[in-house]
């Protein structure tokens, strides 16, 4: 097929570069419209119990959870007169604006004491922005425009997990901007170190790009259609720029070889689309399996995450082996052009090339790692062990406020609520009883009963307030709203803004028996179940990716053995990756080395799953460009130890490369103002680099080493399956002639 494909690429050129250049600008034109249609929620299970109390809620009573807070300051104290009288008016107006609802404040609920601040100054007012995730956003700025600022001797901030998702979304924009404009050029000078040619170097970023816009493209088609994460373009802009660098550098690289070996450039395509073309389609199927894997979770931020690398994966693939050769096929030598280091030229036919192989860096330290297996691997595997210990210690939760910049408005605001306030109104849980409600005594009594768990500060329904057991409170018309019908809710308001407390009540109020069906909700419950989901479905993820790496990669390797090493080392790759995030992330260490960001004491759950799916994807990569090598080697002389030590060279330095030039794309992201993006920034270069260099330059060879030739045995029905079906990177033998286009299509 592969075959097949050069030949009408090099016949099409013209034509194929002018279609892709039109779809990457009808997808450039529609990426700048993306933004509008993506949303910066997603990060909840819709199928959990928080969920159905959120429908409860919005079905009998016509409203949704809390989700704007404003923090009102003032130069007076709160409880003067006239700041009474302002923040009662503030408070009015505001709850007659369309599209908000159950507006209180400090001084419309009897002046109750968690929405007032500890130095007397500053005070709250709640209200929740009906409806979806996109209604809501648009709603809360337009709202801040008009209310932020100073309002009659008040001083008006917005927050709330609604301003937090616009400002999400906002922030999300700009990074991926910034990020594009310092990885770009900072890449194109690792590629001209790399190649030596401008001209050669400029070929991996036009494919880059054409396939970014590409993505893009296909992603606001896919938004227009269903809800799409705002990280999803992050994860197209990190992973399209790196990906098809990777691939294109992979490409190139092997193209060049092809024409100092005295092929024509029509023919040297061909082989490079036989050989190299293989392992890159194996290797985007790879990356896009492991994304694709997501869609286990119900989590529509993670599953947009996993649609938006699986694209990346497929279309930086397609780029790099229909555009790339296109754009091969119109320069031809052409490509050596702009040079501006003079590398040593290989020459003196076979027995010279086999000798530069042989005394190259990377045979030598295969042989040398050959000959001392087994201490090179306890020594290497321990070491990384010890780099991934941290993550032993990991306590996962779900992103807030706290993983956007200091400049954030919401995190502000949440910032001072957690420090200035004795509770947390936003913390507040909903537990809806959709019947029941009519049995006032019941009410009161489970009201009661739920005052009395620890770490609750004041429990509201339709019977009034309670504290510690007791009745603060008797009931009018400010707890009428708490009743619809038959329908009832409790607002449960936990002591502290603690998220672990909060968390921590979820579980208490869930284990509590109810006098009817009471559905806890509200945002830590809302959290609480992510996490729980994120746990249930992460062994079929792990298995999905698991079961489809062992048939592809038998499939590149005709071995039993190989694939399940593979798995093993790629995993190893990874316990450096998922210890630098507890240690930076979770702990705070070398904090101040990546900007602008705040450790919190947990992860994101999200972070370790999107991290596992790409960079198991990516170190996978360089383990299929290296086994595919190594396969052809074994192949050529029937040695395993020759086989490891030229394959190791021969892919050596190319794998290394790509490794640097993905990192760097990677790394440029650090620049981000949201820690999420961060910590992708890190932990995939991280990721990448320990399998270029640890996994593939020493545990690797010496594995591989102490298998021998078991590592490439398959049983008999398997070795026919792998004659029939596997992917080799084996390109035809082509006569090497350069008398134009007819050396190929003739």
């Amino acid at each position: 097929m592969l075959d097949r494909l050069a030949g009408f690429v090099v016949r099409k050129r013209l034509a194929v570069l002018v279609v892709g250049l039109l779809l990457a600008v009808v997808g450039g034109v529609a990426s700048t419209t993306l933004f509008d249609k993506l949303t910066a929620g997603g990060f909840d299970d819709p199928k959990s119990e928080s969920s159905r109390a959120i429908t409860a809620l919005d079905k009998k009573f016509g409203q949704g959870l809390p989700n704007l807070t404003l923090l009102v300051t003032s130069k007076g104290r709160v409880d003067d007169p006239s700041v009474t009288a302002a923040g009662t008016e503030l408070t009015r107006k505001l709850g007659k604006e369309p599209g908000v609802g159950h507006v209180s404040s400090y001084w419309t609920t009897g002046k109750a004491p968690q929405l007032r601040g500890k130095s007397g100054h500053k005070a709250l007012i709640m209200g929740t922005v009906t409806g979806d995730d996109t209604t809501s956003q648009k709603r809360v700025a337009e709202l801040a425009d008009r209310y932020e600022g100073s309002r009659g001797g008040l001083e008006v901030r917005f927050g709330g997990y609604t301003k937090f998702q616009r400002e999400l979304l906002e922030q999300g924009q700009k990074d991926a901007t910034t990020g594009e404009t310092v990885a770009i050029p900072i890449t194109l000078v690792a590629l001209v170190f790399i190649f030596g040619s401008a001209v050669a170097a400029a070929l991996p970023l036009a494919v880059a790009l054409v396939a970014m816009m590409l993505t893009m493209g296909l992603t606001w088609i896919l938004a227009s259609v269903t809800t799409v994460g705002s990280l999803a373009a992050s994860v197209v802009t990190l992973l399209g720029l790196g990906l098809a660098i990777d691939y294109s550098l992979l490409m190139v690289s092997r193209y060049r070889e092809e024409l100092r070996s005295g092929l024509a450039p029509p023919e040297a395509i061909r082989a490079t689309l036989t050989s190299a073309g293989r392992t890159v389609t194996f290797s985007a199927l790879t990356v896009a399996v492991s994304s694709l894997a997501m869609a286990w979770f119900p989590l529509q931020a993670v599953r947009s995450m996993g649609y938006a690398g699986a694209l990346t994966a497929l279309l930086s693939g397609a780029s790099s082996l229909i555009v790339l050769p296109a754009l091969l096929a119109l320069l031809g030598d052409r490509i050596e052009k702009g040079r501006v280091f003079r590398g040593r030229r290989r020459g003196g036919g076979p027995e010279a090339a086999a000798r530069s192989v042989e005394n190259g860096f990377w045979h030598r330290l295969a042989t040398t790692v050959m000959r001392r297996p087994v201490p090179i691997v306890t020594i290497v595997t321990g070491f990384l062990l010890l780099l991934g210990a941290p993550f032993l210690g990991i306590n996962l939760g779900m992103p807030d406020e706290r993983v956007m910049p200091a400049s954030s408005s919401a995190r502000q605001v949440a910032d001072t609520v957690r420090a200035e306030f004795d509770s947390s109104e936003q913390n507040a849980l909903q537990v809806v009883a959709p019947e029941g409600g009519s049995d006032r005594a019941a009410v009161g009594a489970y009201a009661k009963r739920l005052s009395e768990l620890p770490h609750v500060a004041a429990v509201r329904t339709v019977t009034g307030a309670y504290a510690e057991g007791r009745q603060a409170a008797p009931p009018d018309q400010r707890y009428a709203r708490f009743a619809s019908g038959d329908a009832v809710y409790f607002s449960v308001v936990p002591e502290t803004a603690s998220a672990d407390d909060a968390d921590r009540l979820v579980g208490e109020i869930r284990s509590r028996k109810a006098p009817f069906e009471a559905l806890v909700g509200g945002a830590a419950a809302t959290n609480h179940d992510a996490a729980a989901a994120l746990e249930k479905w992460l062994p079929y993820a792990l298995g999905t990716v698991l079961l489809t790496m062992l048939v592809l990669l038998f499939l590149v390797t005709g071995s039993v053995m190989l694939p399940f090493l593979a798995l093993v080392l790629s995993a190893l790759s990874l316990t450096a990756t998922f210890g630098a995030l507890v240690w930076v992330f979770q702990d705070g260490h070398l904090a101040g080395l990546f900007g602008d960001f705040t450790p919190t004491g947990n992860i994101a759950a999200t972070i370790p799953v999107m991290l596992f799916g790409l960079a198991f994807g990516l170190a996978m990569d360089y383990q299929v460009f290296l086994l595919s090598r190594m396969r052809e080697e074994y192949e050529l002389t029937g040695s395993p130890t020759a086989a490891v030590a030229q394959g190791l060279e021969r892919t050596g330095r190319i794998v290394t490369a790509a490794a640097v030039a993905i990192s760097v794309v990677f790394l440029a992201f650090t620049v981000s103002g949201i820690s999420l993006v961060k910590a992708y920034g890190v932990g995939l270069p991280l990721a990448v680099l320990m399998d270029a260099t640890l996994i593939r330059g020493a545990v690797l060879p010496a594995a591989m080493r102490l298998g021998g030739r078991a590592t490439w045995w398959a049983p008999a029905p398997l070795r026919r399956l792998h004659s029939r079906y596997g992917l080799r990177e084996e390109p035809a033998a082509p006569t090497p002639r350069r008398d134009g286009d007819r050396a190929l299509t003739g």
